[in-house]
């Protein structure tokens, strides 16, 4: 199990996750059509050439699941209960089809939960970068996690 345990992590531990994505067109429209979203900007290439992007460009919503998911592999894989919540999720760039994205991962914040004594919280500060060095996304990320088996 790749995932750590909530004693395991510690605050300020980062991580820099080897898995990079190169983002489609095809996951983009697909993303987009099965979540209902009929937002031109992401659907309409000739609309996305009027726009100061000019070009179509990635659903947010796509690009925050991408950056989660990448994370999963080194920090919650089959140690996390739940999610808990998705705070002050930005995306100060866009994503253009074929960006290549890789993501960072910090523990901000540790703490024991009050309801459940086999579980702890973790804060996770999680980063979406582009091949450009730009940040695309970011998020903190509260995961209910497993305590180590005794």
């Amino acid at each position: 199990m790749p995932g750590l345990y909530f004693e395991e992590f510690s605050v300020g531990q980062k991580f820099a996750h080897p898995i990079r994505r190169t983002v489609t067109e095809a996951d983009n429209v697909f993303f987009t059509a099965m979540t209902h979203n009929p937002a031109q900007l992401h659907l309409d290439e000739e609309y996305g050439k009027t726009t100061e992007f000019g070009a179509r460009i990635v659903n947010s919503l796509f690009t925050l699941g991408l950056m989660i998911g990448i994370s999963v592999g080194e920090t919650t894989l089959g140690t996390t209960v739940a999610n808990l919540g998705m705070d002050e999720v930005r995306f100060p760039k866009p994503v253009f089809h074929g960006d290549t994205l890789h993501v960072e991962t910090e523990v901000l914040e540790l703490r024991d939960s009050k309801s459940r004594p086999l579980n702890g919280i973790v804060l996770f500060l999680h980063t979406a970068i582009n091949q450009r060095g730009e940040i695309v996304a970011s998020c903190k990320r509260s995961a209910l996690m497993l305590r180590k088996p005794k």
